[in-house]
């Protein structure tokens, strides 16, 4: 199998603009291209816009959102792929044909596929969903590709379950970084004066991007979930304004011994790209550990232990 070189983009989304937020992608997907990128992943709900959407009534975001693939969203990404031979990701509403709506992620190929992930862990909206399926593809290049959305991210099981059915590389788009937690030792707000003041006080910026409030929390998980796997990760963020929080962009791929191959801390719109090399999973860590595993030790896992709740609930709960 050969190198497989992909793409992360971050970038700072207009809420409700579908038609303004393509618009800002489309450089992307031909600038990716023109690198020799075989893939491009965008952020989590990059097409709609994110935190704006727990402020609309359900039927706002009924006129957001779309069907796919039938949807003109997921055909113009269809069309990009083919006139530019890519594979793109990105993140939009979605419609069912009996009008439920999801936090969605689009991938769509050159050869007019379409690979569509639910966000298992959906939060934003009492009106939408969660999906209940994890999703795996190949690619014509014989890679193996699955997408975890921002929170599927966070629940490590998820991470596990999609290398254990076969996943090379993880998408992962989020919308995070400069969050309200909840938790005095994890993210926190950006105050958006000091994003704001970026081009007069870029260290002010600089120091929140790869702070704590951006990177130094990503590095204290996001590594683990490549390297116990074995797997190559392609994180795409959002970055700046995002309704009343900041998002922190980090975009960054990750080899699967969790090592940064490239990234950007750009307080700006910003694409990274690298090279996946196949022969570093042949021995890696986290594959090995994997053949290591005693199935018969771990039913528990897969047991209730009676205090799990809904996604909104404990991602909204800042009481403690």
């Amino acid at each position: 199998m050969k190198n497989f070189r992909v793409a992360s983009v971050q970038f700072n989304h207009l809420p409700g603009d579908k038609a303004g937020n393509l618009a800002i992608m489309r450089p992307f997907v031909e600038a990716a291209a023109g690198q020799g990128a075989e893939l491009v992943c965008f952020p989590e709900c990059c097409v709609t816009g994110y935190w704006h959407l727990r402020k609309l009534s359900s039927q706002q975001l009924a006129k957001l959102a779309e069907p796919v693939p039938d949807g003109p969203t997921t055909q113009t990404l269809l069309a990009w792929a083919a006139e530019h031979q890519i594979t793109i990701g990105a993140g939009l509403i979605e419609v069912d044909a009996a009008g439920v709506l999801y936090n969605s992620y689009v991938v769509a190929t050159p050869a007019g596929e379409v690979h569509c992930h639910r966000k298992l862990h959906c939060f934003i909206s009492e009106f939408m969903e969660s999906g209940d399926t994890y999703t795996l593809f190949d690619l014509p290049n014989g890679w193996r590709v699955a997408v975890l959305i921002c929170y599927d991210n966070n629940i490590l099981e998820n991470a596990r379950a999609c290398a254990l059915a076969g996943a090379e590389v993880i998408l992962a788009p989020h919308q995070t970084g400069g969050c309200n937690s909840g938790s005095p030792q994890a993210m926190s707000v950006i105050d958006r004066q000091v994003w704001d003041a970026r081009e007069t006080d870029p260290e002010a910026i600089g120091a929140e991007i790869t702070g704590d409030k951006g990177r130094g929390w990503l590095m204290r998980w996001l590594p683990s979930r490549a390297h116990d796997n074995g797997v190559f990760y392609v994180f795409s963020n959002g970055i700046g304004p995002d309704d009343d929080e900041v998002r922190t962009g980090n975009a960054m791929i990750l080899d699967p011994y969790g090592r940064v191959i490239v990234e950007t801390c750009k307080a700006g719109d910003d694409m990274v790209v690298a090279d996946l090399d196949p022969t570093l999973r042949d021995r890696c860590t986290g594959v090995r550990w994997m053949r290591a595993r005693r199935p018969d030790l771990y039913r528990s896992l897969a047991r209730r232990r009676g205090d799990e709740q809904d996604t909104r609930a404990v991602r909204f709960d800042h009481r403690s």
